[in-house]
């Protein structure tokens, strides 16, 4: 069997809330879609008909995608973690060393990342750099702009909020 997918609680309700409304919403309209594209006729030229029809294709092939990362998804709550190493589902302050400037990033799934809101993805080089460091340890990361350092202020474990 494949890895497990760590999610949040938010990101698991965000994917069922979309697998929803793409066999609920998307799915039913679609459908009619179809059938008034095929009720103009001759279905070789018609645009309307391909358009739906590929769209028809990219609603089926969400709705798989979802339904495998659904079904590999492992549930971590971070209401349940503590400790002072950063693992995922922390939420984490770091203090840039050169400007001081601090930005706080909580840890997530692959699938439930949004640096705009504060959401940082495991997979990110930023996660992976902090993974297992704790409170006052400096983390170094290689950008395009060169190496950035970070002082870690705090480590703490909350829920992942929507912004």
């Amino acid at each position: 069997m494949a890895d497990r997918i760590p999610m949040t609680p938010r990101g698991v309700k965000k994917l069922r809330e979309e697998l929803k409304r793409l066999r609920e919403v998307e799915r039913p309209k679609n459908v009619q879609d179809i059938e008034i594209a095929r009720a103009h006729g001759d279905i070789s030229e018609n645009a309307e008909f391909s358009a739906a029809k590929e769209r028809q294709a990219f609603i089926e092939g969400r709705s798989r995608e979802i339904d495998s990362i659904l079904a590999q998804s492992e549930v971590i709550d971070p209401t349940t973690l503590s400790g002072d190493r950063v693992v995922f589902g922390a939420t984490v302050r770091l203090a840039d060393t050169d400007s001081g400037e601090e930005t706080s990033y909580s840890i997530v799934g692959d699938h439930e990342g949004d640096i705009k809101e504060g959401r940082l993805t495991i997979s990110a080089p930023l996660a992976r750099a902090l993974i297992g460091r704790e409170k006052g340890d400096m983390v170094s990361l290689r950008t395009a702009k060169g190496t950035r350092e970070y002082q870690i202020v705090d480590v703490r474990f909350r829920p992942v909020q929507d912004a």
